[in-house]
């Protein structure tokens, strides 16, 4: 017998986890597809008129150190400034890194905010904050409260082509906290989590595993199935009660066209790229991963979150910062290059940022346990953030932190300004509310305000 009702464990929101965009693992999977691209419809908003924009973030899972990246001390003392070297960049004056040799090439292209603060250091309350715009989840009490600026975005805008997902994560979508972690889409409900792309991309056998048919089921079967849509409307008003479902309406044309089509499987089969290009982003999941997301943008997709964990240095700072810093250089680098050069920098917003930055003073002995090889501890009074692109003005550095990078010295931002500058690019008003799970209208950032010195 054929059953389409899902007995899998609910969520709170009444649907389960595996129902949405297991379009091969269900068979007719079309139908939960379909409703989530209805959903996405109904959220989009004109606002003000700006460019047709996508995002890729870069979420440095974990923590990454603002004196080894994007604002070294060279003049501080030796248990401040740390073990590594800075390099000249492309703005005169200003040094990052010496394991980041790309990005200081194209830092002109590009702007570092070097005052971002909020105070945490508990990695769920300034995750959830850095990605919401919200104080709200912590360790204590770590499910999601607010939903991401991908989940906002993604309903607000969706998809800027037909057949591709308004939001993909990759390479998994997992981050601190409940999974999707904090990029998901909170009490906007799970139609607008990002499209869940598991795996590692820098592996010849990588597939996505939401567009790919059940066995035995091939695309002309699944295009005769088309006049039964009408059979299934009980068992589809199972998955989501939200919305009056209509017989094979444009939504369910969409998403057909995901799994029957060929835009969304060509979008994410790295086969056609050219393999010295490849090799350029680094054949590293992360580098991988950042070629995935331009091929993605470049294809329709608006928001595309690219989480890239291990970033908890607490020991062995210099061996960690070796290890990952120049694949990190690879991925950033070579996609800032490709989008410049394929005319799609100015369309596609990077940002680069952790939910904090390290305690400016190296510990002394690393953690308990470990190799005793000195690193830095949680530190969220001043932290480094990479952005650019999306009409993001390149060549400046916003705000600065003290002498030895403790605190804000000059321009002290917080995770809200940040968001705002965000939904100013896409035109979106962030007095815009959502009802939460309690009815209650709730917008979209907590205050905050656009950082002058990067809008367009």
């Amino acid at each position: 017998m054929l059953e389409f009702v899902d007995r899998s464990p609910r969520r709170c929101d009444g649907l389960s986890r595996r129902n949405f965009l297991r379009v091969g693992a269900l068979g007719f999977g079309g139908l939960t597809l379909a409703d989530l691209l209805r959903k996405r419809s109904e959220g989009a908003t004109a606002g003000r008129t700006v460019p047709e924009r996508s995002v890729i973030l870069i979420w440095l899972d974990g923590g990454p150190p603002q004196h080894e990246t994007y604002d070294p001390k060279p003049e501080a003392p030796a248990e401040y400034r740390g073990p590594l070297k800075p390099i000249e960049t492309a703005i005169p004056g200003v040094q990052v890194s010496e394991l980041l040799p790309r990005h200081a090439q194209l830092l002109d292209k590009v702007s570092i905010i070097r005052s971002l603060h909020h105070d945490n250091g508990d990695h769920f309350a300034a995750a959830h904050w850095m990605l919401t715009g919200y104080l709200g989840s912590n360790a204590v009490n770590k499910s999601p409260q607010y939903p991401s600026a991908g989940s906002i975005i993604a309903r607000l805008k969706g998809a800027s082509e037909p057949g591709m997902p308004a939001y993909v994560g990759l390479p998994r979508t997992h981050s601190v906290g409940l999974a999707p972690g904090y990029h998901g889409a909170a009490f906007l409900g799970s139609a607008y989590n990002p499209f869940n792309a598991d795996g590692n991309p820098a592996s010849d056998r990588y597939q996505v595993p939401n567009l790919t048919l059940p066995a035995g089921v091939s695309g002309a079967r699944m295009e005769g199935r088309r006049d039964l849509m009408g059979a299934f409307e009980q068992a589809r008003r199972a998955f989501d009660r939200l919305t009056p479902a209509a017989s094979l309406d444009r939504f369910e044309e969409q998403a057909f066209s995901m799994v029957l089509g060929q835009s969304a499987r060509r979008a994410f089969d790295l086969k056609q790229e050219d393999p010295r290009l490849r090799d350029r982003y680094s054949r590293h999941e992360w580098g991988q991963s950042a070629l995935l997301a331009r091929r993605l943008v470049e294809s329709g997709v608006r928001f595309v979150t690219l989480t890239f964990g291990g970033w908890d240095f607490h020991s062995s700072l210099e061996k960690g910062m070796h290890r990952v810093l120049p694949i990190l250089d690879a991925a950033v680098g070579t996609l800032i290059e490709d989008l410049d050069r394929r005319g799609m920098l100015d369309s596609t917003m990077v940002i680069v940022m952790g939910e904090f930055g390290r305690t400016p003073r190296m510990n002394k002995k690393g953690v308990p346990g470990s190799d005793s090889v000195p690193g830095r501890d949680h530190w969220g009074r001043v932290m480094s953030v990479l952005i650019g692109g999306g009409g993001i003005p390149g060549g400046r550095v916003i705000g600065s932190s003290t002498a030895r990078g403790e605190y804000p010295r000059s321009q002290a931002l917080r995770p809200q300004d940040l968001m705002a500058t965000l939904y100013h690019q896409f035109g979106i008003d962030p007095e815009t509310t959502f009802p939460n799970r309690a009815g209650q209208p709730i917008r979209i950032v907590s205050g905050g305000e656009a950082i002058r010195d990067l809008i367009a």
